[in-house]
């Protein structure tokens, strides 16, 4: 999920600004990010292959591994009625749902609840306010699906002439491909819950992801020259 594309386009009342209070479309509660680079013990006078030589040591020796990890929470969300239920005339459509005070329970059912339900949160865990009135569901009062993500590569050098290499890569992106998951569908940067022709039924999107927010695993060659 992009920053702001979670975030409600406009005040839910121009008039009262404090009741679009709430967290920013850009916070992330935890967030870890770690690199590494390590030169293969491989080759002449190294721990595997020390004595090697000729061909097999210029095959074995020179390589490097790297690797690039990132793990994070997801974005804040905003859940919105789907239609212009305040009757204020906002185009944009912020109007957000009541919480629903009988419902038990954690309305975010998560991943693992999408899988197996087709639906990220659960509706109902909403009401629909009533007509000219406004929700009291905060701005980003619930948070999308996490994100994690491998990254590695393996780099070899290979002397040309004393300043001449070339650099053999092997770059592998979510090498162990793993799928993250977009926010639910949105409107207006709202996560829609209600059906706009037919208030009184949940939409068929409501919780629904429809997007990764990753690429599958790719893996890549290359040859760079170094001088």
């Amino acid at each position: 999920m992009v920053p702001a594309d979670n975030e409600l386009s406009t005040l839910r009342n121009p008039y009262n600004p404090k009741l679009s209070r709430g967290v920013g479309s850009y916070s992330l509660t935890h967030q870890f990010n770690a690199n590494s680079s390590y030169a293969l013990p491989f080759g002449n006078g190294k721990a595997i292959g020390s004595g090697a030589t000729g061909l097999v040591d210029k095959l074995i020796s020179g390589w490097q591994w790297n690797g690039i990890f990132n793990a994070q929470s997801g974005f804040p969300m905003t859940p919105v009625v789907g239609l212009n239920q305040t009757g204020n005339g906002d185009a944009r459509i912020p109007d957000v749902p009541l919480m629903n005070p009988n419902f038990k329970g954690n309305p975010i059912l998560g991943v693992d609840g999408f899988k197996t339900t087709s639906r990220y949160f659960d509706p109902n865990a909403f009401l629909l306010p009533a007509t000219g009135t406004f929700g009291d569901v905060a701005r980003g009062r619930f948070t999308g699906p996490g994100f994690w993500n491998l990254d590695m590569s393996f780099f070899k050098k290979i002397p040309v002439t004393e300043k001449v290499s070339l650099q053999f890569r092997a770059e592998a992106f979510n090498i162990l491909n793993h799928a993250n998951f977009q926010n639910p569908s949105t409107t207006g940067g709202g996560i829609v819950v209600f059906d706009t022709s037919d208030p009184s039924k949940y939409a068929g999107s409501a919780g629904t992801i429809t997007e990764t927010a990753n690429r599958e695993r790719q893996i890549q060659f290359a040859l760079r020259l170094e001088f």
